[in-house]
C-alpha cells in the first residue's frame, strides 16, 4: 500500500527535467552494498556504488574503479585504481578506501564474501595501487570483482557500519537508507518498500564520455506489487518503464503504439532446492526420517512437476525449460545437460513408493509473494499433491523470504539466481558446502559433497582456461547426477517502456542508468 500511495503522490516530471520513473514488484531491501546478494538490490546499488571491474553494453568486462590489473605471481594480483575519483559526499577516492572496501565485503555480515573466498589479504602498495595476495593461484579473479562496491572507510567510521548489516538479522544501520558512492547517481532518498530517489552524481568520473552515455538527471525506483496497478502507471504515463510486466500482458504491450516491449534470454535459472542437511525437515509430517535426502524423491519431484505446462499456461510462453544447473550464456555450460527428465506422473509416484513412501508425504513450499512467482508455486504444488507429495504453499514478502533462503532454514524453496558468466561464483555460492566465511552462502538446502567442493576449489585455482572449463563440466555432471537442485526454466526478460526510453537490456536484468536516453 505504501507503494501505491508513493505512486499516487509522484509528480508529472518536468519535460526539461529527464527523470526516469521505474517500477518492479521488488525493493532492494537495504543500500548496504555489501549486505545483500540479490538481483533485486544489485541493480540498484550499482547505480550508487562502484567495483573495481564493470560490464560494458556486450555484457563484457571492462575496468571500472581500476584502469589496469596485472597478474604478478600465481597468487598475486596487482590493480592500478582511477584517479580523480570522488565519492558522493566530494571526498576522494584512494587506495585505503579500496582495502578497506575488499576486507568489509570478506567480513562478518557481508553476502559479497562468497566471491572473494581464497584472497588471504589486501594490501596498499601506494596511492593509486592495490594488490590482492590469494592463498592459492586464481587466474580470473578480476571476474569475481564485479559487484564488490567500494565505499568511504571515512564515511563508514563516522556513522558506524565498518562491518556490513547483518540482513538475515533484520539489523538496522545508517548504510541500510543511506548511501555515499561514487557512482553515476547519488542516493537522495529511500523509503523501504515504497519510494527510491536517485539524482545524477554530476562529477561523476564516466560522464566524459558524452557519446557512449544517456542524459538521465535522475531516477525514481517505485515497488508495486500489483501486476494492474504497475501496467496501469506505465499506460497512463506516470511511470516510464516496468521492469517485469506480468507474461500474460506481454503480448498485449507489443500492440500498444506508445509501449516499446525489450526482449532478451535470461542468464539465470529458477530452481527447487531442497533440504538435503537436517535429519527431518523442519516444515514436513514425516517424523524422524527426511524424505528428500533419497535422490528417488528429488527424481519424483522431477517427474511431478510438468515445466512446459507451467511455462505454456502461466508463463505464456515467455520462458524455457531448463534441464541444466546453468544456462547457455555460462562459461562450461554442457547442452547434454539440458534435457529434463520426462513428466511422468506413474514414474514418480512408483518412486515414492521405491523410496519407502507408498501414501506421499507433506511438505510445505517457499515462495516469495510476487504474482508470477506465486502462480508457478501455485501450479507445481497442485502437481506433486497429485502424485502424493502434498504440498502446502507458504508465500512471504521479500524481506521475511530470502532469510529463509540464506539461512538454510525452508524445507522446500523456490527461487531463482542471476549468476556472472564465470560458472565459479555460482558454484562456490550455491553448491559448494556452507561456510560461514562465505562458500555456500546460498546453499539453501545446505547440500554437502567433499568431492563436489575440492572440484569448486579446483575451478578457481586452475589457470588453464580449457583445463578449468573441463573441470566445470565434470561439476555439472555431478550436480545433475545428484539433483540437490531442480532447475524449472530460464525466463525470457521483458522489459515494457514508454517509447521515449531508450536503454541498453542486459541478459542480468539488470537496467545501467548511465547509459539511458530519456526523450522529451
Amino acid at each position: 500500500m505504501a507503494a501505491i500511495a508513493a505512486l499516487a503522490t509522484l509528480p508529472a516530471a518536468p519535460a526539461q527535467s529527464a527523470t526516469l520513473r521505474i517500477a518492479s514488484a521488488f525493493d532492494p531491501q537495504s543500500m548496504d552494498p555489501h549486505a545483500v546478494a540479490l538481483l533485486y538490490h544489485t541493480r540498484v546499488v550499482t547505480q550508487v556504488y562502484e567495483s573495481l571491474v564493470t560490464r560494458d553494453e556486450q555484457f563484457r568486462l571492462e575496468p571500472g574503479l581500476a584502469t589496469a590489473w596485472k597478474q604478478l605471481a600465481p597468487a598475486t594480483w596487482r590493480f592500478t585504481l582511477r584517479q580523480g575519483v570522488s565519492f558522493h559526499d566530494g571526498t576522494p577516492f584512494s587506495a585505503d578506501d579500496a582495502v578497506f572496501s575488499l576486507e568489509r565485503a570478506m567480513g562478518p555480515g557481508s553476502q559479497r564474501s562468497f566471491q572473494l573466498t581464497g584472497v588471504a589479504a589486501v594490501k596498499k602498495i601506494d596511492a593509486s595501487t592495490i594488490e590482492l595476495q590469494l592463498k592459492q593461484p586464481d587466474a580470473v579473479l578480476p571476474d569475481k570483482l564485479l559487484f564488490v562496491a567500494m565505499m568511504s572507510r571515512a564515511w563508514c567510521r563516522q556513522h558506524g557500519v565498518e562491518k556490513a548489516q547483518n540482513f538475515d538479522a533484520r539489523q538496522e544501520t545508517f548504510a541500510v537508507r543511506n548511501a555515499n558512492g561514487t557512482g553515476p547517481f547519488k542516493l537522495l532518498n529511500y523509503a523501504p518498500d515504497a519510494r527510491l530517489e536517485l539524482a545524477r552524481h554530476v562529477p561523476w568520473w564516466g560522464w566524459k564520455d558524452s557519446q557512449r552515455n544517456g542524459n538521465l538527471d535522475g531516477a525514481v525506483y517505485l515497488p508495486i506489487k500489483s501486476d494492474a496497478t504497475r501496467l496501469a502507471a506505465l499506460s497512463s504515463g506516470e511511470v516510464d518503464l516496468v521492469l517485469d510486466p506480468p507474461f500474460q500482458d506481454v503480448s498485449r504491450l507489443k500492440q500498444d503504439p506508445k509501449i516499446r516491449v525489450r526482449s532478451t534470454s535470461d542468464l539465470g535459472t529458477q530452481y527447487l532446492s531442497f533440504d538435503l542437511a537436517r535429519n527431518e525437515l523442519l516444515h514436513g509430517d514425516v517424523k524422524d526420517r527426511n524424505p528428500f535426502k533419497d535422490l528417488r524423491v528429488r527424481r519424483a519431484v522431477a517427474h511431478a512437476v510438468n515445466v512446459e505446462l507451467i511455462i505454456q499456461k502461466v508463463l505464456r510462453g515467455q520462458a524455457v525449460a531448463a534441464g541444466s544447473f546453468v544456462s547457455p550464456l555460462v562459461d562450461g555450460y554442457d547442452p547434454a545437460l539440458d534435457k529434463r527428465l520426462p513428466h511422468d506422473p506413474a514414474k514418480a509416484r512408483a518412486l515414492l513408493a521405491e523410496a519407502g513412501y507408498p501414501q506421499g508425504f507433506g511438505v510445505t513450499l517457499d515462495c516469495v509473494n510476487v504474482a508470477w512467482r506465486e502462480a508457478v508455486c501455485q501450479a507445481a504444488a497442485a502437481m506433486l499433491t497429485q502424485v502424493g507429495i502434498r504440498t502446502q504453499l507458504r508465500s512471504s514478502p521479500t524481506n521475511q523470504f530470502f532469510p529463509k533462503l540464506t539461512q538454510g532454514t525452508a524445507s522446500f524453496i523456490e527461487f531463482g539466481w542471476t549468476p556472472t558468466t564465470d560458472p565459479w561464483n555460482t558454484l562456490n555460492g550455491m553448491v559448494r558446502s556452507f561456510d560461514p566465511s562465505g562458500g555456500g552462502g546460498f546453499n539453501a538446502g545446505r547440500y554437502s559433497n567433499p568431492q563436489l567442493d575440492t572440484l569448486i576449489d579446483a575451478v578457481r585455482v586452475e589457470p588453464d582456461l580449457v583445463k578449468r572449463r573441463a573441470r566445470v563440466g565434470v561439476a555439472l555432471r555431478l550436480i545433475a547426477d545428484e539433483m540437490p537442485y531442480l532447475p524449472l526454466y530460464r525466463r525470457t526478460l521483458n522489459w515494457a517502456a514508454s517509447k521515449k526510453v531508450q536503454l541498453v537490456q542486459w541478459p542480468s536484468d539488470t537496467l545501467e542508468l548511465r547509459w539511458v536516453r530519456l526523450a522529451p
